[in-house]
This record gives structure tokens, sequence and C-alpha cells, in this order.
């Protein structure tokens, strides 16, 4: 098997999913055979926001013939990886370079987890939600959209609200009563807004 490993191991973060690495070429004679490529080991060792650990899976990718550089697609955003380069012949594979660490910046969040509409009043209702299941960032707000839906299904005036992003629910007032109204939700990092929920309430027709 191959003796050295690739030197000089360069990681150029470009987007929340995606970085370059790029490498040195292993000296021909430390080869010891013919060189098929090279494989790039990687792994998240921590989301950034949840400090929280978990089972770890390497992912592997080979970059054939004497390439010293190579994408890796499909990372999560705001998270910790490392990752490492080992040279192949045809016998297997040489000796890691040494781990490199590196961070991929926030991206927008996923969908809210869900978005509950209970205790219709004659001009008032409840929201509750959950924070989205992948934040993918630091959550700076969340954005509620409204508006009422009248009997020939015509959408009346959208009424936007800001919320903290600590919150999790809501008591809409002044609303008008037997109204049917259609919600739109969705969480916000400092990159943008992620996709929306949506969701349908009635208030109540009388007392």
């Amino acid at each position: 098997v191959p003796m050295v490993a690739p030197g000089n191991v360069q990681v150029h973060v470009i987007n929340s999913t995606l970085a370059k690495v790029h490498w040195d070429p292993v000296p021909l004679k430390t080869i010891r055979g013919h060189l098929q490529g090279y494989k790039v080991y990687y792994w998240k060792v921590q989301s950034l926001s949840r400090r929280s650990r978990r089972h770890v899976e390497k992912k592997i990718l080979t970059f054939r013939g004497n390439k010293t550089f190579g994408m890796l697609p499909g990372l999560e955003p705001y998270s910790s990886y490392k990752l490492n380069v080992r040279v192949v012949n045809g016998k297997g594979e040489g000796p890691a370079s040494p781990d490199k660490v590196f961070n991929t910046p926030e991206g927008v969040p996923s969908s809210p987890s869900f978005l509950k509409i209970t205790n219709p009043t004659l001009d008032s209702l409840t929201l509750e939600w959950g924070s989205p299941t992948h934040p993918n960032g630091v959550l700076t707000s969340y954005t509620l959209k409204f508006q009422p839906i009248n009997n020939t299904h015509e959408l009346g005036p959208l009424v936007e609200i800001r919320i903290p992003a600590n919150e999790s629910s809501l008591i809409l007032k002044n609303l008008n009563y037997s109204t049917r109204y259609k919600f739109y939700f969705n969480a916000q990092t400092s990159v943008g807004s992620g996709n929306q929920i949506t969701e349908e309430a009635v208030t109540i027709m009388d007392e």
C-alpha cells in the first residue's frame, strides 16, 4: 500500500452546503504501485446550533487519477466537519492526512415542525407552533401572514406579523366572527426565510 499521506490539505467553504478540498499530490515513488486516485473521508462532528453528539457516519468520496482537488456536496448548514485524504493504489489505501476541521455557515431553516390553531372564539384564535427540525443556524424570528377567505373563496387583505424567535404561541384578537382565515407561517435566520406551512381555521359564529 502507499507509504505517505497527501500533504497541505486545504478546505475552501463555498456556501452552507458545499466545500472544495485540495491537496498536494504524493511523490510517485511513495505510491509503490499504480496510482488509482485519492479518497476524501469526511464526517459531521456536531451541529453548531445544537450541541448534540450523535452517531457519526463517515462519508467517502473517491477522485480518480491524479486529481488534486474535489467538491464535497450535500453538507449540512451551520455544522462542524472533519476530513482527511488518502492516496489509493491497486493494493489499497495509504495513511490518512491529519484531520482538518471546517465549519459551514448558516442557511435558511426548514419549515416550522407544526402549526396548530385552537380555542376559537367570536373574535380570536390561538396559534401554537413547533420550531424547525433543522434550524440550520440561529433563529432570528418567525413571520405569520394571514387573510380572511370569503364564501366565494376570494382572499381578503393580507396581514403580516413578526414574532420573536423564542415564542411558541400567540393569541390573535380582533378577528371577524364566523370567518375562515388562512395562515402562512415560516421561520428566519440571518440568511433568510425558510419554507412556510399553511393552515386554515374559522372563528365561531355566535356564543
